[in-house]
């Protein structure tokens, strides 16, 4: 849950295309490395490092239209705060009503769900 708040987090913060780019990093982390997304500590100096990457252009400079990147620190007292965790269980619950338990799936017009995972 501490992640996905994270992630929800990152994208109302810094936009879509950070959330997504530390939404990919800790996949890796967790399914190609192996690392727990419950290692707190951890986790928070992954993302940190990610999320410094991500607001800093190619050419080593801070994009001034987002805020700084968020410190190791700031990240681990978010990830053992609460922040976020209503909206995420109240989007985990919406899925649930729709009958979505894992993935792939799309849902179209929030109303009609389709298996991503189609037999060939």
């Amino acid at each position: 849950m501490a992640s996905h708040r994270l992630i929800q987090y990152v994208g109302k913060t810094y936009g879509l295309r950070v959330s997504e780019g530390l939404y990919d990093q800790l996949n890796t982390y967790y399914f190609v490395d192996g690392h727990a997304l419950n290692d707190k500590p951890r986790l928070a100096k992954v993302a940190a490092e990610e999320i410094a990457k991500l607001v800093t252009s190619e050419s080593g400079k801070r994009n001034e239209d987002v805020p700084p990147p968020m410190t190791e620190e700031e990240v681990l007292t978010f990830l053992q705060g609460d922040q976020g965790r209503k909206e995420i269980e109240m989007a985990l619950q919406a899925l649930d009503d729709l009958g979505v338990h894992g993935i792939p799936k799309f849902i179209i017009e929030g109303r009609q769900v389709v298996d991503g995972a189609a037999h060939s």
